[in-house]
């Protein structure tokens, strides 16, 4: 090659890499000009804002944001400054958007080009999710406590009062009668309850062994379709690479019926009820273990959509809090059992939530080892 040759390839080289570096970033960048035109885009920001580079540099940022947003105003300081701010957890949620756009903003000038601002965006979803979850976890501890104290200081009284009301039965007349097997029952409902709630108190080590999740799904739907959602269309949008879960199949079926029948029972008797099951391999999600300077990798993404009328925006963020329900004769203990035990796998859970569209994802991480129930028939790749 000749000298000439080899400086032309050394340009093209050195004028493409800026832009491999951007793109290479996962965080959405984008230059805004004096004018206030979009000029530069990475592929994040294009997948942020859901229109490619070119189309963004035809038009005004504030077409993409919402009305108002704090972001013009940053923009105008750093132009009037000529130095960088942050503001953290601005709200951009909008119909084009989304909702729930919840980002930490870095906005900066550019030295070379007067006028011109670089904005970087980081979305604060995930952090969040994460946040909540930690919190989920210290509630089902409360909930341990409370748990132990109700078996010893609750359920032995409410034998004597059972028993006594028991005797009083046999002496009393059938009029009578009616108000000693009233006690009897709430008796009864309340042991039923304090038994539940003895669960969050089992602090013994989950065995745990390389799990097929889709093994766990099948048996999931079959027994849904036998009973509580004979009448709902359940179908399926499988990975069929997806590697093996390092958990305790008991548990995981526990958890999946538990979501399943929530789904179910959200949908109620709406004709065009649909339950989704999918699975997915989701690289990036690392969580921080307590105590150490270890980092479980939390690739394996579980998800039960259904498109019932969704959770109530009020109280979507204390889900899976003990005692939280929408259900007239429920007790709240269902998603908190179901937190504590993906919890205890070192996972988490989160539900996202919008009219006629709720998905409740769960994040494991996955095993080193061979699935025990490895069955290639229960492993599709395809929806149903």
């Amino acid at each position: 090659m000749t000298d000439a040759g080899r400086k032309d390839t050394e340009k093209r080289v050195d004028d493409s890499l800026p832009m491999a570096v951007l793109n290479a970033i996962r965080n959405p960048v984008i230059m805004v000009n004096d004018k206030g035109l979009v000029v530069f885009a990475n592929w994040q920001a294009e997948s942020f804002f859901g229109a490619s580079a070119n189309y963004l540099a035809r038009h005004d940022i504030s077409a993409f944001i919402p009305f108002g947003s704090p972001l013009l105003t940053l923009i105008e300081q750093v132009r009037e400054r000529r130095a960088a701010v942050n503001e953290y957890r601005v709200d951009l949620s909008s119909p084009r958007l989304g909702a729930d756009k919840l980002v930490d903003l870095f906005v900066g000038p550019v030295a070379s080009e007067p006028g011109c601002v670089v904005v970087v965006f980081q979305e604060r979803s995930m952090a969040d999710k994460i946040d909540r979850q930690l919190t989920h976890r210290a509630a089902a501890r409360s909930v341990t406590g409370l748990a132990s104290m109700l078996a010893h200081e609750i359920k032995n009284p409410l034998s004597g009062i059972r028993g006594a009301a028991q005797l009083l039965e046999t002496s009393v007349d059938d009029e009578d009668r009616a108000l000693t097997r009233l006690i009897c029952d709430e008796t009864d409902r309340i042991v039923s309850l304090v038994d539940r709630m003895e669960v969050f108190s089992d602090e013994r080590p989950v065995d745990r062994h390389p799990v097929n999740i889709h093994s766990v799904l099948d048996h999931v739907k079959a027994v849904a379709k036998a009973g509580f959602a004979r009448r709902i269309k359940i179908t399926e949008n499988y990975d069929p690479s997806l590697p093996a879960v390092f958990a305790n199949r008991d548990q995981l079926v526990q958890v999946f019926l538990n979501l399943v029948k929530n789904a179910a029972e959200a949908i109620g008797d709406k004709p065009d009820g649909e339950i989704m099951l999918t699975t997915a391999y989701r690289p990036g999600i690392r969580l921080s273990v307590a105590g150490t300077r270890e980092k479980i990798s939390l690739p394996l993404e579980f998800c039960v959509h259904d498109n019932g009328p969704g959770v109530p925006a009020d109280l979507l963020p204390h889900l899976f809090d003990p005692f939280v329900t929408t259900k007239t004769n429920g007790s709240g203990l269902g998603l908190a059992l179901v937190a504590k035990i993906i919890g205890g796998h070192g996972g988490i859970v989160e539900c996202d939530s919008q009219n006629h569209r709720t998905t409740f994802r769960v994040l494991m991480p996955a095993s080193k080892g061979k699935a025990e129930d490895a069955d290639p028939s229960s492993v599709r790749g395809s929806s149903r």
